[in-house]
């Protein structure tokens, strides 16, 4: 199955975003993905089993759980063809970021006249 397949499913997507966060048990993914999509356990097991068999989860046994993680390589290939395309968001990014930042110096000029004393003295 071709990454973008893979990821191209909302339920494999959110199982990733919450492995993000580092390793986590199989019945702990499913009561997630179960509460926020409303899919059966079985369901969600095939969805961790595509994602593994993919290479995107790494899965270990501790005790009785199973305890599932991202494996970045996939993930890196993804970026990496992904780079083909930066040039279209980059410079729009920096530009934005630039009048953000200019944006914030302006306000903090303006503050800061305004907590200034004023030097006219009145007659």
């Amino acid at each position: 199955m071709h990454a973008f397949d893979v990821l191209g499913d909302p339920v494999r997507r959110r199982i990733l975003e919450l492995l993000a966060g580092g390793e986590m048990p199989a019945g702990g993914l499913s009561d997630v993905i179960r509460a926020e999509f409303g899919i059966s356990q079985p369901a969600v097991s095939q969805h961790l089993k595509v994602l593994r068999d993919n290479g995107f989860t790494t899965v270990r046994p501790e005790g009785t759980r199973r305890l599932y993680a991202v494996d970045p390589a996939p993930l890196r290939e993804v970026d990496d063809w992904l780079g083909h395309f930066r040039r279209f968001w980059t410079p729009p990014l920096q530009a934005l970021a630039t009048e953000l930042a200019r944006g914030k110096r302006e306000r903090r000029l303006r503050e800061q006249r305004a907590d200034a004393p004023d030097d006219r003295r009145e007659s």
